[in-house]
């Protein structure tokens, strides 16, 4: 006998503008840089659609793209080195990042 799901599967988050805000509220771990962090967070949490809507409130707020992380290292050089992180490193590119 197979049993019936009873919930169905859930493909994506909605990121409206308030959900794509919210990551520049996230707290840093001990001393890590919390620019860096939230970009991290905002990078590996969000399609590529999102990341740039949310590197536009993230410049509004005037927050340092080039904030580096603990191996000094800047989220586009990071981005960069993956695979799939072409787009998102045109992204950082266009807003100004190094």
């Amino acid at each position: 006998m197979a049993l019936k799901k009873d919930k169905q599967k859930v493909l994506g988050e909605i990121f409206d503008d308030a959900r794509i805000k919210s990551f520049l509220e996230y707290d840093a771990y001990g001393d890590m840089n919390a620019d860096y962090h939230v970009l991290e967070k905002a990078y590996r949490g969000m399609k590529a659609e999102n990341f740039a809507t949310f590197v536009g409130f993230f410049k509004e707020a005037g927050r340092d793209l080039n904030a580096t992380n603990g191996d000094g290292k800047t989220i586009l050089q990071v981005v960069s080195e993956h695979r799939l992180g072409e787009e998102y490193a045109e992204i950082l590119k266009q807003a100004g990042a190094q």
